[in-house]
């Protein structure tokens, strides 16, 4: 089994992969190497976008994005990215009815 280096389109991250991943990947992502961050980033925009796009429409959104990111270091990119994810998603916990109770303290609690 053959590895290969591969830079992702997105944000320019590069990977060890085998072949048959790399080509896994492409098959998914419109002809386009995408690292694991960028595909959950896509696939949310798939799923949830407020205007839900078809995933080449997802791909080139994020590329886009990716493409505004000044920063030269990749790894800075990925934790704005990972960042970005991670506060949409709480949103999205704190937003369902289980998560909506909220504990406060009543005016009979006493500290002594």
């Amino acid at each position: 089994m053959e590895i290969e280096s591969v830079k992702c389109e997105c944000c320019g991250l590069k990977e060890d992969c085998t072949q048959d991943y790399i080509s896994e990947v492409k098959a998914k992502f419109d002809g386009k190497w995408l690292c694991g961050l960028c595909s959950e980033a896509v696939r949310d925009e798939v799923c949830r976008g407020k205007n839900k796009f078809d995933m080449e429409e997802a791909v080139q959104a994020h590329m886009s994005f990716c493409g505004k990111l000044i920063k030269s270091n990749p790894a800075v990119r990925v934790a704005d990215g990972m960042r970005q994810m991670l506060r949409r998603r709480s949103g999205e916990l704190s937003s369902s009815p289980s998560s909506s109770k909220k504990y406060t303290r009543t005016a009979s609690t006493k500290l002594y």
